[in-house]
């Protein structure tokens, strides 16, 4: 999959989500399999540049190419302002968002409440195209909500004005996570555009994966909320897209690896007391669904150090005094 002049490894991509594709995220995804990533969205405000949050979202130091940069806002000449400021900080892509339903983003007019307003879309992508010699992406709804789905029209419009790519999440702005993704709209638009397409929504397993690809003619596939605490969830799709095979789950003492090194690249880029309290939800998707995890991740939501946490996991993942751990962990990745 090609976005300007990028190729990607493979067109599984990791999408951007504020308050969790933070850069430790992003690299672990990326060693795991994921063939392109989107930061979180960076505020195109230039008055909040320089607040702990945006420093953060703005930090890319050793990632690979290509960076993609993920900005929102609702007004042409600020958003193309900001684009222009993330490439001067690194940036080779720059992503628009017009996807984000949350209420503080669409109260103020930004993220997928533009999709209301063909002609300031019109505008915003025009803008921010001109401003900038990397290329452009949108990230995008199937429209409003389920009577107004101008997915097709929006989609017209970006590739008129220069975007390279296009991300769709299968769901309306009113819709917001309910329901099911639905994927004729995503269809629709690949079919009447040429521009490449990831198709975005409720990918979770390696032959929904295959299905959603086969269904809408899209060249790749965006996974969000399916790699919380599921990052090697790349290699899996991966591996079965190429092979048409299933890799088999990792065992419990690669889990344990994977959450450590997460844990830690935390606390080295948050510090100690902030990165503790990054790590908690992401220790709670991992142990999520999994064997005798309920009074463990009790403790893990309420400790306050670093050590604290690695010595829970530990005992979590290797105390022998917890008969059946491995044994039941061992049976679920095996399928035996």
């Amino acid at each position: 999959m090609q976005i300007g002049s990028y190729t990607l490894p493979n067109p599984i991509a990791l999408a951007p989500m504020a308050g969790v594709t933070d850069r430790p995220f992003r690299q672990l995804c990326r060693e795991l399999g994921a063939g392109y990533v989107v930061t979180e969205m960076v505020t195109s405000n230039p008055q909040l540049r320089h607040t702990r949050k945006s420093k953060w979202r703005s930090s890319f130091d050793g990632e690979p190419t290509p960076l993609a940069v993920q900005i929102v806002g609702s007004e042409p000449d600020t958003l193309a302002e900001a684009a222009r400021y993330n490439v001067s900080l690194g940036a080779q892509i720059i992503d628009i968002n017009m996807g984000c339903p949350a209420k503080k983003v669409c109260g103020k007019l930004g993220g997928s409440a533009l999709l209301s307003d063909i002609t300031l879309v019109e505008a915003i992508l025009n803008s921010v195209v001109a401003s900038v010699s990397v290329p452009v992406t949108l990230k995008m709804r199937t429209g409003p909500d389920t009577g107004n789905r101008n997915g097709l029209e929006i989609a017209k419009i970006a590739e008129s004005c220069g975007v390279s790519a296009l991300a769709i999440h299968g769901r309306t702005r009113a819709d917001r996570f309910r329901g099911q993704a639905e994927y004729e709209t995503i269809r629709t638009i690949c079919n009447n555009i040429s521009i490449p397409v990831f198709a975005n929504g409720d990918v979770n397993t390696p032959a929904q994966a295959r299905e959603v690809l086969d269904f809408t003619g899209a060249d790749g596939l965006m996974v969000g909320r399916g790699a919380q605490g599921n990052p090697w969830i790349f290699r899996e799709l991966s591996h079965y897209l190429r092979t048409g095979k299933m890799l088999a789950p990792p065992l419990p003492e690669e889990v344990h690896s994977i959450m450590r090194d997460h844990l830690q690249r935390l606390h080295g880029f948050y510090g100690e007391i902030h990165g503790v309290r990054v790590a908690r939800k992401h220790i709670g998707w991992y142990l999520k669904g999994r064997p005798d995890s309920k009074h463990v991740l009790y403790d893990l939501m309420r400790v306050q150090t670093a050590e604290e946490q690695f010595q829970l996991l530990e005992q979590h993942f290797l105390d022998p005094s917890k008969p059946g751990l491995v044994n039941t962990y061992q049976i679920a990745a095996t399928g035996a």
